[in-house]
């Protein structure tokens, strides 16, 4: 049987991909509290799901935050953010293809662009997680 390890060394990179993800999450949601009912009319949905979107941000960059700030990072955890991340992306894509959130063209460009962006963390937390294991 194999023994999986994770150590403090291997974990600056999963550290370093879950910080920026939390940074640049929580910069997106006091954006869309604080500048909800200007942005609105740009990228279409209201600012009460602005302001709805921007709380669940926020509140998410907080955990995402607290797990990278972690001794050990939790391969649970991390695996968490991720799923999160691609439903995140699939959804931006979703609402974009059907229309829901009543996006403006600029919203559209927006909501891809940011899915672009969590795909890429999202990717980068698997190969941080990957880094993180030796056998022993």
């Amino acid at each position: 049987m194999t023994a999986v390890t994770v150590t403090p060394d291997r974990m600056k990179f999963l550290r370093l991909a879950l910080a920026a993800d939390a940074v640049v999450t929580g910069g997106n949601g006091l954006a869309y509290l604080a500048l909800a009912t200007p942005v609105s009319p740009l990228l279409g949905p209201g600012t009460g799901l602005l302001r709805g979107i921007g709380a669940f941000l926020l509140a998410y960059a907080v955990a995402v935050g607290v797990l990278a700030s972690r001794r050990q990072i939790s391969p649970t955890g991390t695996r968490a953010v991720i799923a999160v991340n691609v439903v995140w992306t699939l959804g931006s894509i979703a609402a974009v293809v059907t229309g829901a959130a009543d996006l403006t063209t600029a919203g559209s460009a927006w909501a891809i662009a940011q899915a672009l962006v969590v795909a890429l963390f999202a990717e980068l937390q698997i190969t941080g997680l990957r880094k993180t294991r030796t056998t022993a």
